[in-house]
């Protein structure tokens, strides 16, 4: 295949409410910077991918119809991915994919959310043929998942704290990070009520307003500072497959080995710089160094407990302070995808891990069911 390089990332400030702008201008405001980043205009673009989670969260069906004179699509190949809450993620792989594979040289992705425009519980709780409404939205549905891996691990209770203060941390060097809480510590998160138990409401992410975009080229259009795209990979299992293990999804490992395979990595905990990961409850970042393979089964909270996945650990998670802090739910995958970019073109700024020359982008969604995952290098593959 062709290589493929991202040398454009464009995020917008994610917040509660975006009052200022329509679903059209978030986008095009997310697109425009990534294409200044790029040094490049809208016709300069062959191709346009937008990623977007369920329709129902805003009432808008097919947007990307409605956006496509927003991203300077018209007249050009425009198409919709959407793989739950992993759709950012999918959303960049699909757009390198068509890179990789000549068939265009410059494409622009784009995924974004609106929640206040939105009621996402609501449309995650419907009435569908043959089954019944929980109305717990997604915290309830992951809460059991997460009891059981304590269960299984024998987790102290303070590791799902830990993850939710350092994430936090990291948001205040994020100028773009929803939550900002100044001063956060154990002992706040602590105080604050249990929404799903075991998970309290600062082990939580936020609803947001936000969009990202990336401009991927291929070598001969490559321009100023690229990241290589080492690998890509996608996979998917059935919710309700009997014996599935909710709490390590196979897919999930499937997922993380293949791309792993592409890239060339045999121990990611040594050979991975820095990993941006999809956290939307704290305790899922012990849960994933185990699924991803940086930690042994049961080890994973031990990990996290011993700093080791602090900005001045040895495998930094979550530099930019994660889903836990920034959670526009379609593009959530994407700023994964587009921090781990960041971290090896050296431009994360005050979050910026030093000498960060290889980083996993990673995203999850449904029932932890759909998994999109890249690993970008400063090098050329």
């Amino acid at each position: 295949m062709n290589r493929c390089a991202v040398i454009g990332v464009g995020q917008t400030r994610y917040t509660t409410k975006r009052r200022d702008v329509s679903l059209a201008g978030l986008v095009r405001e997310a697109a425009q910077r990534a294409l200044d980043d790029a040094g490049l205009t809208f016709k300069d673009i062959d191709a346009v991918v937008v990623g977007k989670a369920p329709d129902l969260f805003e009432g808008v069906m097919m947007p990307e119809v409605y956006l496509a004179d927003a991203l300077g699509a018209a007249g050009k190949p425009l198409m919709r991915v959407h793989t739950a809450g992993s759709v950012g993620g999918s959303t960049a792989i699909v757009g390198a994919s068509l890179v990789q594979g000549g068939v265009h040289d410059r494409v622009l992705v784009v995924a974004f959310e609106k929640q206040s425009e939105s009621n996402a519980t609501w449309a995650l709780s419907t009435h569908l043929p043959f089954s019944s409404s929980l109305v717990v939205g997604a915290g309830g549905y992951f809460a059991p998942h997460i009891r059981e891996y304590m269960r299984r691990t024998g987790a102290p209770g303070h590791i799902g704290t830990l993850v939710a203060v350092k994430d936090r941390l990291n948001a205040l060097k994020n100028p773009y990070a929803h939550l900002k809480i100044p001063g956060i510590d154990q002992k706040m998160v602590e105080s604050t009520p249990m929404l799903w138990e075991p998970i309290r409401y600062l082990e939580t992410c936020p609803s947001s307003d936000g969009a990202c975009a990336l401009v991927l080229a291929s070598e001969s259009a490559v321009t100023g500072t690229p990241a290589w795209v080492h690998g890509t990979a996608m996979r998917s299992e059935p919710i309700f497959r009997a014996g599935r293990d909710t709490v390590s999804p196979q897919a999930g490992k499937d997922c993380a080995a293949d791309v792993y395979r592409q890239a060339g990595i045999t121990d990611p905990r040594r050979e991975i710089d820095v990993a941006e990961v999809y956290v939307p409850f704290s305790w899922y970042e012990p849960m994933w160094l185990e699924n991803l393979g940086f930690a042994a089964e049961g080890e994973g909270w031990k990990l996290t407990e011993s700093g080791a996945t602090a900005l001045d650990g040895d495998i930094p998670w979550n530099a930019s302070g994660g889903v836990l802090s920034s959670n526009p739910i379609g593009a959530s995958g994407l700023i994964r995808f587009a921090e781990a970019v960041l971290q090896v073109r050296g431009m994360a700024g005050e979050h910026q891990v030093d000498g960060a020359r290889t980083a996993l982008g990673h995203a999850y969604g449904g029932g932890a069911q759909f998994f999109a995952m890249w690993i970008v290098g400063r090098e050329r593959p």
